[in-house]
């Protein structure tokens, strides 16, 4: 007898795969013989947000589903949080590879909250609803999985053991301390705010500058995205600037030592651009205005890290990496060169 659907997509983060996660997958064994598994936040640098890569999370799941009578694809897919039909795109191509012609397919998942909008993204589909499960949540457990102490007894009671086997293995790893240390520094830096009736929004300035087929970047000394490569740029000083596009080249000035006179600089500007979705940075609402400046083609200029900078360089923007990026970084420069 013929199975309801051709093909299931289930899309999620995953960070980690837990037992509600996988009572989903045995669920969707009923309906269909394959299932498209999408894992979310692909590409990223390790932050207690996306703490696993794709391939460590495509590891869990088929760790975890290696016994289910039915066909499961693992793929990823990447965010652009400025751009939700460019990312609904990709979804559409990756499961158009799977689809089986005269068949149906349908998204499987469970509206919780604001977050599950994509699931209105593909009407082209039908829809499987799944009830709650289990009032359980990635977010928590990586609440108690990275903290120093952690309750692992707990974690071991909701999440597949293949998953608390990785977990474990995953504790003694630099990585996992790195996380960890990210974490206690956003923790403490939100303490500074924490006694405000509302909550604070900052504003920051970024320097998008492109000569000769490069971007200029520099590398993050310290914590949040210590050792990342970002866009120069900094906090809007209000006793100081008198714009944010003073600030934008005061920090770029700053921070890279480039020897182009602020002028030069200023008259540069080719466009600018807000970006200001509300989960960009760890830290809390940070908005920031971002200037394109294009300098004439010829030999770079000379720079070096300072400030907050422990590095500055000229990158070829075909080899910048988004997991190699900080915060909205690679999406900001992508959203001006094309990269």
């Amino acid at each position: 007898m013929s199975k309801e659907f051709g093909t299931l997509v289930l899309i999620g983060r995953f960070q980690p795969l837990h037992n509600a996660h996988l009572e989903i997958i045995k669920r969707a064994t009923a309906l269909t013989d394959q299932l498209v598994i999408i894992t979310g936040s692909a590409a990223q640098p390790r932050t207690y947000k996306n703490p696993f890569t794709s391939a460590e999370r495509a590891q869990m799941i088929k760790a975890a589903t290696g016994g289910l009578s039915m066909r499961i694809y693992v793929e990823e897919n990447v965010d652009t949080i400025y751009n939700d039909q460019a990312w609904a795109v990709r979804v559409q191509g990756i499961v158009s590879k799977y689809r089986i012609l005269g068949t149906t397919t349908a998204i499987i998942g469970h509206k919780k909250d604001e977050s599950s909008f994509y699931l209105d993204m593909f009407p082209q589909w039908g829809y499987v609803d799944v009830e709650e499960i289990a009032p359980l949540s990635a977010v928590n457990i990586r609440d108690l999985y990275f903290k120093r102490g952690a309750n692992m007894d707990f974690i071991k009671g909701v999440v597949p053991q293949t998953t608390f086997d990785f977990l474990m293995q995953f504790k003694d790893t630099p990585e996992y301390e790195q996380v960890i240390k990210e974490r206690e520094f956003v923790e403490t830096y939100k303490k500074q705010y924490a006694s405000l009736p509302y909550p604070p929004i900052f504003s920051t300035a970024d320097a998008v500058v492109i000569q000769s087929g490069h971007v200029l970047m520099i590398r993050r000394r310290a914590e949040p995205g210590k050792g990342l490569w970002a866009l120069p740029g900094g906090y809007v000083n209000a006793n100081t600037d008198k714009s944010v596009e003073d600030a934008a080249i005061r920090e770029l000035r700053e921070e890279t030592q480039i020897k182009v006179p602020a002028p030069v600089l200023k008259g540069s500007i080719v466009r600018s651009k807000v970006f200001d979705a509300v989960d960009r940075s760890p830290r809390g609402r940070i908005i920031t205005h971002a200037f394109h400046i294009v300098l004439p083609d010829g030999e770079l200029p000379k720079v070096k890290g300072s400030d907050d900078a422990e590095k500055a360089r000229w990158v070829p923007i075909a080899e910048v990496k988004s997991e190699d990026c900080f915060e909205d970084h690679y999406e900001i420069l992508q959203h001006f060169v094309g990269a």
